[in-house]
C-alpha cells in the first residue's frame, strides 16, 4: 500500500517521544529536507559557511581521518569552468546557486594524521598502502560529506548535492596536484522558486532492519 505525507507523518510522530531532537529541528535537518533545485539571489557568505564547517567537522570517522577538501566557487571565471564539466540538468542549478562548493577527497590525509589522531604515534604508517590510503579517503569523505549537508540545513540553507558531472575534469580542473580527487559538487543557498521535486518515498524500517 502506497503512504502518504500525512501517513508517513503520523507514523513517525509515535516515535518522536524517544528522541532527543524537537519536532521543528527533525523537521529543519531531515523531514521537510529536500535537496534544492532553485536558488533565490540571497548570498551566503563566508561567515556562514566557516559556521556549517565548525558544527560539522565534528562527523565520526575512521581513526579520526580528515579527508575532506572544500572549495569554494564564487568567481565568475571559475563558475564557468565548473559549469563546462556538469551533466545536463545540473548546469543551469549550477549556473545560478549563490555559492557552489566542490568537495573532494585527499588522498594524503595520513600526512595530518599525526596532528588529528596523536593517540596512536604509528598512525601514519598504517596507510602506506596507496589502494588502502585512497579507499579510506573515499569512504571517510563521503561520511563528512553527509554531515556537511546537514550542516548547510542546519544553518537554515538548502544543499543541491550533486555527482552528475565529469568527475576527472573537475578533478583536473581544481585539483591539478593530483593529490585530491572530487567527489560531489554541492549548490548551496536559500530556495528559489519551485525548488523542490515532490517527495519521493523511502523503505521502511522493516525492509532495512534485521536483528539477530
Amino acid at each position: 500500500m502506497t503512504q502518504t505525507h500525512d501517513d508517513l507523518t503520523e507514523l513517525e510522530a509515535q516515535f518522536t517521544e524517544h528522541l532527543q531532537l524537537d519536532a521543528d529541528a527533525a523537521d529543519l535537518l531531515f523531514r521537510e529536507a529536500r535537496t534544492a533545485n532553485t536558488f533565490s539571489d540571497e548570498p551566503v557568505t563566508d561567515e556562514q559557511v566557516r559556521a556549517i564547517y565548525e558544527l560539522v567537522k565534528w562527523a565520526p570517522t575512521s581513526m579520526n581521518n580528515q579527508p575532506l577538501r572544500i572549495v569554494l566557487v564564487r568567481s565568475p571565471e571559475a563558475r564557468a569552468r565548473l559549469v563546462e564539466h556538469m551533466g545536463g540538468n545540473n548546469k543551469p542549478k549550477t549556473s545560478t546557486a549563490p555559492l557552489v562548493a566542490v568537495l573532494a577527497a585527499d588522498d594524503d590525509f595520513h600526512d595530518e594524521l599525526p596532528k588529528v589522531f596523536p593517540v596512536f604515534p604509528g598512525a601514519r604508517d598504517m596507510f602506506a598502502d596507496e589502494e588502502m590510503r585512497r579507499s579510506s579517503a573515499t569512504m571517510n569523505a563521503t561520511l563528512q560529506i553527509a554531515y556537511f549537508i546537514l550542516g548547510v540545513r542546519a544553518a537554515g540553507l538548502a544543499a543541491g548535492p550533486m555527482t552528475g558531472f565529469d568527475a576527472d575534469a573537475v578533478t583536473r580542473e581544481f585539483f591539478p596536484d593530483g593529490k585530491h580527487r572530487a567527489l560531489a559538487v554541492v549548490n548551496i543557498g536559500r530556495p528559489g522558486d519551485g525548488a523542490w521535486f515532490e517527495r519521493l518515498p523511502r523503505l521502511d524500517y522493516d525492509e532495512v532492519v534485521t536483528t539477530v
